[in-house]
C-alpha cells in the first residue's frame, strides 16, 4: 500500500491524507451514507488509491478484501455513487462517503445494505418527522425512481412527459396555493378552517413536484438549504436584496 507523500502540502485539490489512520492491512473503514435523506447505505473498506480515486473522481471507490483489488461502485450494475463529501472521523480511523444514490446499495436489490433488524425502536419518535426530515426522504424517494422507473409509478408517468410536463405541474399548484392561501382569509371560521386543511395539501403538492423538478436537473435539498444558510442574517433572515 502507498502512502502520502509529507512533501506535498495539502490543498483543496489535495486532502491531508496523513490524518488517516489506516489498519496494518491498509484498509479504513468507510461508512456511505445517502446525502439527501441520511439514510445508511452500506459499509465496506478503502486503501489510499481508493479514497485518492473518490475525491478526485467524487466516483465512490472501495478495496475488496475478498478479491484483493480496487473496486468503483456501480461500474458492473449501474447502480453508481455521486459523492458529494467525504469527512474523517474524530479518530482517524474511519470515514464516510455522503453519496447520491443511483439505484439500490446492496447487491440483493435493497436499497440499503442494512435491512435486518437486530432491535426494534420500542416506540415512534418524532426523529425525522419535521418538514426537513421529511421533505429530504421524498426527495430520495424520487431520485431513486427516477433511476429504476418502475412500472405503474408516478414518478415513472410525470418523467415520461418530459420535463416541460414536470414545470406546468408546478405551475399549477403554485396557482392552487395562491388561491387556497386567498380562500384561509375570507369566509365564516369553518370556511376559513377547510381552507387552510385545503392549503396544506396544495402546499404538499407543490413542495413534491418542486422536489420532482430539482431532482430532474440534479439540484438537491442540501443545495437549497446552503442558500438559505447563507441568508441568515444575526437578526433574523435576510431577503434576497440584502445577501452580498
Amino acid at each position: 500500500m502507498t502512502t502520502p507523500d509529507p512533501a506535498l502540502p495539502p490543498t483543496p485539490a489535495t486532502p491531508d491524507l496523513t490524518r488517516v489512520r489506516f489498519g496494518p492491512d491498509g484498509l479504513v473503514p468507510v461508512v456511505t451514507q445517502d446525502a439527501a435523506t441520511g439514510e445508511v447505505l452500506m459499509q465496506a473498506y478503502a486503501d489510499l488509491a481508493a479514497l485518492q480515486h473518490t475525491l478526485a473522481t467524487r466516483q465512490g471507490t472501495y478495496y475488496s478484501r475478498s478479491r484483493g483489488e480496487q473496486w468503483v461502485k456501480g461500474l458492473t450494475s449501474g447502480h453508481v455513487q455521486h459523492v458529494e463529501s467525504v469527512a474523517l472521523d474524530c479518530d482517524g480511523d474511519s470515514v464516510l462517503y455522503r453519496v447520491h444514490q443511483h439505484g439500490p446499495a446492496c447487491h440483493t436489490g435493497e436499497r440499503s445494505c442494512f435491512f435486518t433488524p437486530l432491535l426494534a425502536a420500542e416506540e415512534e419518535t418524532d426523529a425525522g418527522q419535521g418538514l426537513d426530515g421529511v421533505l429530504e426522504r421524498v426527495y430520495g424517494t424520487i431520485r431513486e425512481r427516477l433511476d429504476t422507473l418502475p412500472e405503474g409509478s408516478y414518478v415513472a408517468r410525470l418523467h415520461a412527459g418530459g420535463l416541460d410536463r414536470v414545470l406546468k405541474k408546478v405551475a399549477e399548484e403554485s396557482g392552487e396555493v395562491l388561491l387556497a392561501t386567498k380562500n384561509a382569509g375570507t369566509g365564516t371560521d369553518d370556511e376559513r378552517a377547510a381552507a387552510r386543511a385545503e392549503l396544506s395539501t396544495e402546499v404538499a403538492d407543490l413542495l413534491f413536484h418542486t422536489l420532482f423538478a430539482m431532482a430532474e436537473v440534479g439540484v438537491t435539498p442540501g443545495d437549497v438549504a446552503a442558500v438559505l444558510r447563507g441568508r441568515e442574517g444575526r437578526t433574523g433572515l435576510k431577503g434576497p436584496k440584502e445577501v452580498g
